[in-house]
C-alpha cells in the first residue's frame, strides 16, 4: 500500500509541437499523460515516495495507456477504476511564447464524471498517510459526492489532507458563486492547501486578508501560496515566509503546480514534525519550487517531472 492516496483526474494532454500559436493555428500535437492528481502521484514516485492513484478513466484505449504509464512509474493503481459508458478525458493545450498555457477539455461527460462512492478503495486510503485531492473532481455534483465521501473517509482514517485548489474556472461554466462554495468546502476540510495568487484572490474576493480571516480554520496547519518563477509564500501559525524560485527557461508550464506538490507532500512524508518548524518548511518550499521549475522545461507535465537526483543536483 502506498503513503500517499492521490485522488482526482488522469487524462491525455495534446500539447503543441510549436509555441506561440492560438489552439485552433496548432499543426501538430504529442501525446502526453497528465491530469492534476496524476502528475503529482507520478511526481512522488520519481522522487522516492510511494504513491497510489485514485480515479476513473475510460475503458478504452487511452484510459489503459495511461493506467500502463503510471504502473510503470511505480504508481500503484489499484484503486484506479474503469468505465464504459464514458471515455477518457482529452485535453488540448495551447503554449504561449513563454511557456504559459491555455486548454480546451473534452468531457461531455467524461469518465470520471461516473466514479461512484461505492468504487472507493478504502483500504488503500486507510492504509495511507496523506490523501491529496483537488477541485477539478468537484465540478459536477456526481463526482463531486464522490470525492467528498473520499475526503471524510480519509479525514476518519487520521491522515493528513492536502488540497491543491487548481481552479479551473471555465469548467465551471460561468457558475463562479458555486465554485467558489464548492471549494470553500474542500478547503474547509484540509490540512494543508496550495493556491496560486490568483485562486487566493478568487476566493477571498479580492481581498487576501481573508485568508487568516474567513477562510482558515482550526484544522488548517499550512497554505502555500505559489507565485510561479517567484517562487512562495508559505502562511502557517507560526507565521509567513517567502521562498525564492530558481531561474530556469520555460518549454511548458503545465504540471508545474502539480510537481510543486509533489516535491511539498515528499518532504512532509520525510518530516512530519516540519508542520510545526518554519525553517524545515522552508527547507522543503525549496525543494518543492526546483521540482516545479525542472518541471516547466519540457513539454507535458508527466514527461518532464524530475527524479530526486536532478532535483539535489540543482539544490547544491
Amino acid at each position: 500500500m502506498a503513503d500517499v492516496v492521490c485522488f482526482g483526474d488522469l487524462l491525455i494532454d495534446f500539447v503543441p509541437l510549436e509555441s506561440g500559436l492560438p489552439l485552433g493555428e496548432v499543426a501538430a500535437f504529442a501525446r502526453a499523460p497528465g491530469g492534476a492528481a496524476a502528475n503529482v502521484a507520478v511526481g512522488l514516485a520519481r522522487l522516492g515516495a510511494s504513491s497510489a492513484f485514485m480515479g476513473k478513466v475510460g475503458d478504452d484505449p487511452f484510459g489503459h495507456y495511461l493506467a500502463d504509464v503510471l504502473e510503470k512509474e511505480g504508481v500503484d493503481v489499484a484503486p484506479l477504476r474503469f468505465e464504459t459508458r464514458a471515455r477518457t478525458p482529452l485535453a488540448f493545450v495551447s503554449l504561449r511564447a513563454d511557456g504559459e498555457r491555455d486548454f480546451m477539455f473534452y468531457k461531455h461527460p467524461s469518465a470520471d464524471h461516473f466514479f461512484a462512492p461505492d468504487e472507493i478503495d478504502r483500504g488503500a486510503i486507510e492504509a495511507a498517510r496523506i490523501f491529496h485531492y483537488d477541485a477539478l473532481t468537484m465540478i459536477k455534483p456526481f463526482p463531486r459526492a464522490t470525492a467528498f465521501a473520499a475526503i471524510e473517509a480519509a479525514k476518519g482514517a487520521g491522515l493528513t489532507l492536502s488540497f491543491d485548489v487548481n481552479l479551473r474556472l471555465p469548467l465551471w461554466e460561468g457558475d463562479e458563486a458555486g465554485a467558489r462554495a464548492v471549494v470553500k468546502r474542500a478547503f474547509g476540510h484540509a490540512d494543508v492547501v496550495k493556491m496560486s495568487e490568483e485562486e487566493l484572490g478568487f476566493l477571498t474576493e479580492g481581498d487576501p486578508s481573508a485568508l487568516v480571516g474567513e477562510l482558515w480554520h482550526e484544522g488548517l496547519r499550512l497554505v502555500v501560496i505559489t507565485q510561479g518563477g517567484q517562487g512562495c509564500t508559505l502562511v502557517s501559525p507560526n507565521g509567513t515566509a517567502h521562498v525564492p524560485s530558481i531561474e530556469v527557461a520555460p518549454v511548458d508550464t503545465t504540471g508545474a503546480g502539480d510537481g510543486f506538490v509533489a516535491g511539498l507532500l515528499k518532504g512532509l512524508l520525510d518530516r512530519p514534525e516540519s508542520l510545526d518548524d518554519q525553517g524545515a518548511l522552508r527547507d522543503i518550499a525549496r525543494f518543492a519550487n526546483v521540482v516545479g521549475a525542472i518541471t516547466t522545461t519540457g513539454r507535458g507535465a508527466i514527461p518532464s517531472l524530475p527524479r530526486r537526483e536532478q532535483v539535489e543536483r540543482l539544490l547544491a
